[in-house]
């Protein structure tokens, strides 16, 4: 076979027609999915190139999925069920809940780094994509529609998780929810700035972008949940 899994996600089965991570097929749509939508963007990407990148047919993409739109969306919850592994994997034996929330962090931005479990999803250029264009999966005027079917469930709960740390850090803080969600959109948000609008960002485009970029969202965390 020419890809493997090693891990696998259960997602919300309206986001697709047929879940691509049980097939060869399945997986090269992903795979190539990933790899075009980085390099023309999802407004130029189509099922018609991507079929003529894998030499296969527009219709048998949409076997898998309804349109690009449920293909972006489910590249986007295979997302963040990948983060929500590592920061369990990476917390569990992590006592103190102020560390745990600096590997969250850690983890956040640093996701990418970590050894790949699956042979068809390149994390670094998923990654990207997210940052690029993971806000397009919900600012749309069907969110509500699709939030009601649960599409967004893999990140809220992330976000969710994340809320559990935050409260044990200090029970008292009326915003962990705001706070949670905003690490996972601010983490985004900065490294786009810091690449195309640098002028909103304190956050500067460079090999230590990253770093600072932890240091930065730790610093804000710590401040806020002083007692």
């Amino acid at each position: 076979m020419e890809h493997t899994i090693d891990i696998k996600f259960k997602l919300n089965e309206s986001l697709y027609n047929r879940d691509p991570q049980d097939t060869d097929l399945g997986r090269k749509i992903i795979k190539h999915s990933i790899e075009l939508m980085d390099e023309i963007g999802f407004e130029a990407f189509t099922f018609k190139k991507l079929a003529h990148r894998i030499s296969s047919t527009e219709k048998s993409v949409y076997r898998y999925f309804e349109n690009k739109h449920f293909l972006l969306l489910f590249l986007t919850s295979w997302y963040w069920e990948w983060v929500h592994y590592l920061i369990s994997s990476n917390t569990r034996a992590i006592q103190d809940p102020r560390k745990q929330l600096d590997v969250v962090i850690e983890n956040i931005v640093y996701a990418t780094s970590e050894n790949l479990l699956t042979t068809y999803v390149n994390e670094n250029l998923l990654h990207k994509i997210i940052i690029n264009e993971g806000s397009k999966s919900y600012h749309t005027c069907s969110v509500d529609a699709e939030n009601k079917a649960g599409l967004f469930l893999s990140y809220k709960l992330l976000v969710e998780m994340v809320v559990k740390i935050i409260k044990r850090i200090n029970p008292k803080f009326k915003y962990a929810t705001s706070l949670s969600s905003n690490l996972f959109e601010m983490a985004n948000n900065q490294i786009y700035f810091a690449q195309h609008l640098p002028r909103l960002t304190s956050i500067q485009n460079s090999k230590k972008s990253e770093n600072e970029l932890i240091k930065m969202l730790i610093l804000f965390s710590e401040k806020l949940l002083s007692p």
